[in-house]
């Protein structure tokens, strides 16, 4: 064998080990439907998704659930807080998602599913030109959000009358591991709590299992608690 076909060889076998692909980014709807209903965004060509929450005692604490379109539009989404008994079900329909059990209109749309309105609360979202939300308004508070160049929410700040909440989320300098992340909460400039996550990850980037600590500060002493999160995820 000669060394030009030692070296095509070589460089072939190095070009195939080298994954250079860039992950894809987080949609508009992804990105913003988890900012404001609080799960983790996932990428790729999702079909529906469950995010489990487990506490300490492995007992189900909080759980997510959604179906897509091709698209990427929520078809249904469903809440349930178990520690503070509350949930809603909600299923899209027309420019509208409904109460999947009453049928009463909860959340309006704009565009072909990114959320507008949500009548009962008074509170409107506005986006930017590439569909993200940034912004929403109600009689007495105001909100805005933040992204990096991937989609990736950064966090939020919120005005409530004198009451300025803050989350500020720092994720992994790995950006196929972007569900690694450190957030801290403020209340008017004074520590409120922090959270750190690291997580599993399958072939779409998207975090499996993931192990949560919040620390809550706005206690003396601070309290710390560990979740379990676990992922079920469905391609299409």
């Amino acid at each position: 064998m000669n060394k030009h076909a030692v070296i095509v060889i070589l460089a072939g076998l190095l070009a195939g080990c080298d994954n250079t692909t860039a992950p894809l980014s987080f949609t508009p709807e992804m990105a913003s439907f988890s900012n404001e209903f609080d799960f983790d965004p996932l990428r790729g060509p999702v079909k529906d998704f469950s995010q489990t929450l487990f506490n300490e005692k492995g007992d189900v604490a909080k759980r997510v659930s959604g179906s897509l379109s091709t698209e990427g539009c929520f078809d249904s989404l469903e809440l349930h807080d178990l520690e503070s008994n509350s949930g809603i079900a909600l299923v899209l329909d027309a420019n509208y998602y409904l109460d999947a059990e009453t049928r009463q209109k909860k959340l309006r749309l704009q565009g072909k599913c990114q959320l507008a309105e949500m009548a009962a609360s008074g509170l409107s979202w506005d986006t930017d030109d590439n569909g993200f939300i940034v912004s929403a308004h109600g009689k007495n508070i105001q909100v805005s959000y933040r992204y990096d160049a991937d989609g990736y929410p950064l966090g939020k700040t919120s005005v409530l009358g004198d009451q300025h909440l803050s989350i500020a989320a720092t994720p992994s300098v790995d950006k196929r591991k972007r569900m690694d992340y450190t957030a801290v909460s403020m209340l008017n400039e004074k520590p409120l709590g922090s959270v750190k996550q690291t997580c599993d990850y399958d072939s779409h980037d998207n975090p499996v299992k993931c192990e949560l600590l919040i620390v809550d500060e706005s206690v003396k002493p601070a309290v710390e608690r560990k979740y379990t999160i676990e992922n079920s995820i469905e391609y299409y």
